[in-house]
């Protein structure tokens, strides 16, 4: 069994997988992380191998409780990867893009795959027919939009996402939801069709934490797969095994 961590900039995801199966998957925060840790490892304890993907700061001495349990992978720029990366600058790219690029290696091989997880940042991953990772484009994720409004402005408040009502909001709050939901959409449409018109028999694969509440709001053709990144975790681990 492997147990799988995503630590995000909001949140920590952890999944247990047996022979590629997701077997349990759960999100917690860093003052629980010990904690959930130690449980998953009485619940599960044929846990034998763990990675860890951190994009956000992670304390050392959490990273290092692990090692107590089984060995433990970093993802890094040491870490092996199973495709061809052409990305020019290796040192930088994060742990949870190669992760997301592994995934589509695997489950879409030689397809052109667009892989768009919507969290903190929306991230855009591309790989190519050939196994190729090409890179993509990172942007403001929804969350963010709304507390950039907040943060620059002298008097436009703190929102929750939420649907907008019309595309022409008759009050501030409904002008906002339709300016940041809708401009997100829209900029998400639009990348989707430029790889379209560049890139012929494109799959896109939606994931992260906004990806439920965009997913059926988009015009193009998705698949919505919300363990994408604990899928390509799994599947590092397994290839940096040998």
């Amino acid at each position: 069994m492997n147990l799988v961590i995503d630590a995000g900039n909001t949140q920590i995801k952890l999944g247990v997988f047996s022979e590629g199966r997701l077997l349990h998957v759960e999100t917690t925060v860093e003052d629980s992380f010990t904690d959930r840790i130690k449980s998953l490892f009485n619940s599960y304890p044929g846990i034998g191998h763990a990675i860890l993907a951190s994009v956000g700061h992670l304390e050392k001495c959490y990273t290092d409780a692990l090692t107590v349990f089984c060995p433990v992978h970093v993802v890094g720029a040491r870490t092996r990867l199973p495709y061809r990366n052409s990305y020019a600058t290796t040192q930088t790219l994060g742990a949870d893009r190669m992760a997301l690029a592994t995934a589509a290696f695997y489950r879409f091989h030689k397809e052109n795959c667009l892989v768009i997880d919507a969290g903190s940042c929306i991230t855009y991953d591309f790989v190519n027919d050939y196994g190729e990772f090409l890179g993509g484009a990172i942007s403001p994720g929804l969350k963010m939009r709304y507390r950039a409004l907040n943060a620059f402005t002298a008097r436009l408040p703190l929102l929750e996402p939420e649907e907008p009502l019309d595309l022409v909001g008759n009050a501030t709050v409904s002008s906002m939801h339709s300016g940041v939901v809708n401009g997100l959409l829209f900029e998400l449409d639009g990348v989707i069709d430029q790889y379209k018109s560049r890139y012929s028999d494109l799959t896109v694969i939606l994931t992260g934490g906004d990806a439920q509440f965009l997913s059926n709001r988009l015009k193009n053709t998705i698949f919505a797969l919300p363990n994408f990144l604990l899928e390509g975790l799994n599947q590092l681990l397994e290839y940096n095994k040998s």
